[in-house]
């Protein structure tokens, strides 16, 4: 027996039944919310549907008759990883592992046959199938066998075209239902979002209109809600989760590519971290999620094909990277938050660029489904751009009222009154360390009097201005910082990183790890061809053509493959449009007579003999022959 009770207590005493159920098997002392109702509900034989937010217990509603009842529930649910989670969390009060199964694709011939085995034998008490698995030929011939307790269907949300993840193979489940079990077996609905639009589409498409309806509130009271517009989303982002180190959080972006990206990022800032979305293999989706439930990793950063699946109860954070698909969406994705009770940040970054990308989006749909795209866009961009009550808004969205005193500054909104600023008041003066400042413009001069070149040549003044701020003692932090690559930290680092590393000890600097945010080096497909065209000699002009851009444009991408650190030769090009005297000429200037590298400067000094492109390309070749 899974329960010990069942024997000796008849249906006749539910409530007494499941009081002890709760406490024995489960170890609980008491049911939240509407919990107790719904199970009831389900064990009296009736239709349910119950709307119960993330961390609220929904399985319970579920799992507790399914253990009391004779026969298998069969629970409908949407995702492989969602179904061994849960079968994980059953087998987890009971003695005996066949408690509970999971039928599906992931399993072999012989599995398959060893499940359906164990559930005619009656020792299988929940098995947790796909739709698309219910709705194959020849399982429905297995499930007509079974003593079925009752059907499940978990994120109902699923079966509506209004709801946050439409899926087709939910909409046929009220006639495969039927064609399983004729009887009067009941049935119940489960899902931790619903408007009343969607709440009316998965009742009608599932044929329960007679069902028991349990809604509870939809507030998570410990969730704290705050929409940030850095200028600098990765430096924000990295600054929040290394401020929060050790604890679990769930990064999600819209693209695969940007979540990759995001989590090399991460990674590289030290941060242990993995990509997850549709297009990785399953095996690696799997262990992606396993490492992250047992925190070999901190962080997910993910699209929305993640969190339904998993059953964490301790994910402190969610940050939206990009823009939610709606406000349904927002409310799921950050609901995967502190579903324990404990704390929880909820953070969304708002770019007006990924407003663009979904107008865009939408543009090119048609008829209902652009009216409906353009209308869940509004909903999402009102709920940011209000100075209400987070929190209202957003459970007001779910047809629920709330006082926003009850927030109790748990929204950004709430927490501080947002003030209009001028924009041109947006920029804050970076603090310099100036008596660093001076000992790293003196080693420049040092060096550029031994190269003979101008100090300019090795580190311009806004990358010494960077040293002082973040203090890089390493070449790795030396490389992060602006107009600094490979072949300048090889060529002079050493002397600039010693120099920092001793004003740090000598002046105890306590030194902000999490301010120095490592780049990953981006594999730029147009500054690649412009290298290997220069080494075949291809004129400037053909590389125009064939790119389709300026010449401004083209001598900006040289000047920054320059900045780098990596050598270009375009002598080719210059030859082309300066003889040697000239070249010698402003060679001469910049080397020798120039204080700074100001091309406006150097135009005036020559009095317009040369084009500004001349003199570009000119200090270009300087760098790159003497910098780099």
């Amino acid at each position: 027996m899974y329960f010990k009770y069942k024997s000796h207590l008849g249906m006749e005493n539910v409530h007494e039944k499941i009081h002890i159920c709760l406490k024995d098997f489960f170890g609980f002392k008491k049911f939240k919310g509407n919990q107790e109702k719904a199970i009831q509900s389900i064990i009296s034989g009736k239709n349910t549907f119950v709307v119960m937010p993330t961390g609220g217990g929904k399985s319970l509603c579920y799992q507790l008759p399914a253990i009391i009842l004779d026969g298998v529930a069969i629970i409908i649910s949407p995702l492989i990883a969602l179904m061994k989670n849960q079968v994980d969390s059953i087998r987890s009060y009971a003695e005996n592992e066949n408690i509970a199964h999971f039928f599906n694709s992931s399993l072999s011939k012989i599995e398959k046959e060893r499940v359906k085995k164990l559930v005619l034998n009656g020792e299988t008490k929940l098995l947790f199938v796909a739709p698309e698995t219910v709705n194959k030929k020849e399982n429905l011939e297995f499930l007509k066998k079974c003593e079925i307790s009752f059907f499940a269907i978990d994120e109902a949300h699923c079966i509506s075209e209004w709801g946050h993840d439409f899926r087709p193979e939910y909409r046929k489940l009220k006639t495969t239902i039927k064609e399983i079990n004729n009887k009067t077996t009941p049935l119940i609905a489960l899902t931790a979002t619903a408007t009343e639009k969607v709440k009316k589409d998965i009742i009608k498409n599932l044929g329960i209109e007679d069902s028991d309806l349990f809604i509870s509130s939809f507030n998570r009271p410990n969730l704290y809600y705050e929409i940030r517009e850095p200028d600098n989303i990765n430096s924000d982002l990295i600054k929040f989760i290394k401020a929060n180190s050790g604890k679990s959080g769930i990064v999600y972006c819209l693209a695969r590519k940007t979540a990759e990206e995001i989590s090399e990022i991460l990674n590289l800032n030290n941060i242990k971290s993995l990509p997850y979305h549709a297009g990785l293999d399953k095996n690696v989706r799997i262990e992606t999620q396993d490492k992250f439930l047992m925190e070999k990793i901190n962080v997910v950063v993910a699209t929305i094909a993640f969190g339904m699946g998993i059953d964490k109860p301790d994910v402190r954070y969610v940050i939206h990277y990009n823009l939610p698909k709606s406000l349904e969406n927002y409310y799921q994705e950050t609901g995967r938050c502190g579903r324990d009770g404990g704390e929880g940040e909820c953070i969304l970054y708002y770019k007006k660029e990924d407003v663009d990308k979904f107008k865009s989006f939408n543009s090119k749909k048609i008829g209902s489904e652009k009216e409906m795209n353009n209308h869940l866009l509004n909903e999402i961009v009102n709920y940011i751009e209000e100075n209400t009550c987070r929190r209202k808004i957003l459970l007001h969205y779910f047809g629920e009222n709330y006082n926003e005193k009850n927030c109790n500054k748990q929204c950004d909104n709430c927490r501080q009154t947002k003030e209009k600023r001028d924009i041109k008041e947006k920029k804050e003066i970076p603090s310099f360390d100036l008596k660093l400042l001076s000992i790293l413009k003196k080693i420049r001069q040092d060096i550029a009097k031994e190269k003979k070149i101008p100090p300019f040549i090795i580190f311009q003044d806004p990358s010494l201005e960077e040293m002082t701020i973040q203090y890089p003692i390493n070449d790795q932090e030396l490389k992060s910082i602006v107009g600094v690559g490979d072949g300048k930290v090889k060529k002079y680092g050493g002397a600039f990183i010693a120099a920092i590393k001793h004003h740090v000890q000598e002046n105890n600097i306590a030194k902000v790890d999490d301010y120095i945010i490592k780049s990953k080096p981006k594999k730029n497909d147009l500054k690649i061809f412009i290298i290997q065209s220069a080494d075949r000699k291809l004129s400037f002009e053909d590389i125009m053509e064939q790119k389709k851009i300026s010449m401004a444009d083209l001598i900006g991408e040289i000047e920054s493959i320059v900045h780098s650190g990596t050598k270009i030769n375009i002598d080719y090009h210059i030859n082309s449009i300066l003889d040697e005297f000239q070249q010698d000429e402003i060679h001469e200037y910049f080397l020798n007579e120039a204080n700074n590298d100001s091309i406006d400067e150097a135009r005036i000094y020559f009095e317009d003999e040369y084009e500004e492109e001349e003199l570009r390309l000119m200090k270009i070749k300087l760098f790159s022959d003497l910098a780099n």
